[in-house]
C-alpha cells in the first residue's frame, strides 16, 4: 500500500502547494521519481511528466526515455522530453558533467513550467539525498545555507519525498510491485555524490542507524537558524547600508564593530556576490589606504576614506560622446546631459546646471571621463588646477573619479566637471549675448 496519508500530511505541513495547483513532475525513470508519480496520481493532483535525456549512457538513456514516455501514456498525462549534449555544454562552460546536467535540466524545467502554466516543479529527492548534499557541502566548505541542504520548498521547486529515506522507498516499491529502470551510473564511484553514498554514509550509519532521521531534524534546525539570521541581517542592513545615487556605502567603523564580524559582513555582502575569501581580504584591509579595490562577479568594493563603497562593475569608463548645437539630450553612462540656448543672461546656483557663454563654444563638444593630466580653472579662480587635485580637495569618492562626465570644448579646454564645478573661462559676463545651459540628470 502506498503511504498516501504521510505524503499528504507532508505536503500540508510544508505548504508545498494547494488544491488546484498544476505540478510538473521531473521523472527520470528511477525508483524515487516513479514512486513520486504514483503518489501524485493516487491523490488526484493535476500533473505533467518531464524527462531529460542527457545522452550520457547511450542505449540505457534511450531505454529510460522510452520507459517514462510509456508510463506517462499509461497514466494519460502530458509528457515533455528534451535531449541535451551535456558533454559539449560542460566543455564550453568549463564545468563538470554533473554540474552541466544540473544547469541544463533546471533551466529546461523552468521553461516548461512557465510555458505550460504549471505552478511548481516536483523533484524526487529524499532524505538520503539530503544527507549526501550536506556532507558534500561540508567537505567543500559552506555557509549556513549549505548546512540545511535540500529544502522541501524553494521558489517554484518542491521536494515532496523528503519524508522518506532510501530504504523505505525500496520497500514501498517492492511491496507495491512498481516498475522502474535502474541507472547503472548510480554504482560508479566516479562521481562525488556516489562516493559519499557508497563509501561514506554506510560508515556513518554504523554509528547512527537512524542517520537520515537525525539529519532531517538537524536540517530543519539549520533552516530555522538561517531564517533567523536573514531577519537579523536585514535589520542590520537597514541600519548600516546607506544607498546613495553613486553606490552603497558602509562605514568602516560600523564594519569594525560587527560581531561576529566575518559572518555578518559575509551576509551583508552576499547580495553583491562577494565570496568568503574576499570578505576576509576586506576585513584585513580595514586600515588600508583609500583606493583599495575588491571584486565579485558583478560588483566592486572600494575603500574610500572612511567608507567601503559598493558599485556595479559596469560603472566604468564610458565612450566619448559628441555634442552638437542641435543636441538636446545625450546619455552618458548612468546620467543624461541636456543642452539648451537662451538670450536671457542669467544663472542659477545649481551644481547640476552649467551656464556657459555660448559664443566661446567650439563644436562639436566632447563629453568624456576624466583623464590623467586634465586641468581646468575652477569658477571664481584664476589659475589652472589639476582635476585630480580638485577631486581630492572636494573629497570626491574614488569610484566617481573615473565616471564623472567632463565637458570639453572643441579647443581641448574643460568647460564643466558635470555636477561639480564649471570652468571660470566660460562664465557669464556683462558682454555675454547668448547662454548655453547644460543640465545633468541621473537616469
Amino acid at each position: 500500500m502506498l503511504p498516501l496519508s504521510q505524503f499528504q500530511d507532508f505536503i500540508e505541513q510544508q505548504k508545498l502547494f494547494v488544491q488546484g495547483n498544476r505540478i510538473l513532475l521531473a521523472v527520470s525513470g528511477g525508483k524515487d521519481s516513479v514512486l513520486m508519480l504514483h503518489l501524485f496520481k493516487a491523490i488526484g493532483v493535476n500533473v505533467g511528466v518531464a524527462h531529460c535525456n542527457f545522452n550520457l549512457r547511450a542505449d540505457e538513456a534511450q531505454r529510460d526515455e522510452s520507459f517514462v514516455a510509456l508510463l506517462a501514456k499509461n497514466f494519460e498525462l502530458p509528457f515533455y522530453v528534451t535531449h541535451f549534449d551535456t558533454k559539449k555544454y560542460a566543455a564550453e562552460n568549463k564545468i563538470s558533467t554533473q554540474m552541466a546536467a544540473r544547469e541544463l535540466r533546471y533551466h529546461w524545467f523552468e521553461e516548461i513550467r512557465y510555458r505550460e502554466a504549471y505552478d511548481y516543479i516536483a523533484l524526487a529527492q529524499q532524505q538520503n539525498d539530503a544527507v549526501e548534499t550536506v556532507l558534500i557541502n561540508l567537505t567543500r566548505g559552506t555557509g549556513i545555507s549549505g548546512l540545511h541542504g535540500i529544502l522541501p520548498k524553494r521558489d517554484f521547486l518542491i521536494r515532496p519525498l523528503l519524508f522518506l529515506n532510501r530504504q523505505e522507498i525500496d520497500e514501498i516499491v517492492r511491496v507495491n510491485n512498481i516498475d522502474f529502470v535502474e541507472d547503472s551510473s548510480n554504482v560508479s564511484t566516479k562521481y562525488t555524490r556516489n562516493k559519499i553514498r557508497l563509501q561514506v554514509v554506510p560508515h556513518l550509519q554504523e554509528i547512527n542507524p537512524n542517520l537520515e532521521k537525525t539529519f532531517a531534524e538537524n536540517i530543519a534546525r539549520f533552516a530555522e537558524l538561517e531564517a533567523f539570521l536573514d531577519i537579523e541581517v536585514q535589520k542590520l542592513a537597514h541600519e548600516i547600508l546607506i544607498q546613495r545615487s553613486d553606490g552603497v556605502y558602509i562605514s568602516l567603523a560600523e564594519i569594525s564593530r560587527l560581531n561576529p564580524q566575518k559572518l555578518l559582513l559575509y551576509e551583508l555582502l552576499k547580495p553583491f556576490n562577494f565570496g568568503e575569501n574576499v570578505v576576509h581580504e576586506i576585513i584585513d584591509s580595514l586600515k588600508a589606504l583609500s583606493g583599495t579595490h575588491f571584486f565579485s562577479s558583478t560588483h566592486q568594493a572600494i575603500i574610500n576614506r572612511n567608507d567601503l563603497v559598493i558599485v556595479e562593475k559596469n560603472t566604468t569608463v564610458t565612450a566619448n560622446q559628441f555634442i552638437h548645437p542641435a543636441t538636446e539630450n545625450i546619455v552618458f553612462g548612468n546620467v543624461e546631459v541636456s543642452l539648451m540656448f537662451t538670450g536671457e543672461v542669467k544663472f542659477e546656483k545649481n551644481l547640476n546646471k552649467a551656464f556657459v557663454n555660448a559664443d566661446k563654444l567650439i563644436f562639436p563638444l566632447v563629453l568624456r571621463n576624466w583623464q590623467n593630466g586634465d586641468k581646468f580653472i575652477p569658477l571664481g579662480m584664476r589659475n589652472l588646477k589639476k582635476v585630480s587635485d580638485y577631486f581630492i580637495d572636494a573629497k570626491v569618492p574614488l569610484h566617481l573619479k573615473s565616471t564623472t562626465p567632463i565637458l570639453v570644448n572643441g579647443n581641448g579646454e574643460i568647460i564643466w566637471i558635470a555636477g561639480m564645478r564649471q570652468d571660470n573661462r566660460y562664465k557669464l559676463t556683462t558682454a555675454t549675448k547668448k547662454v548655453a545651459i547644460f543640465g545633468l540628470k541621473i537616469k
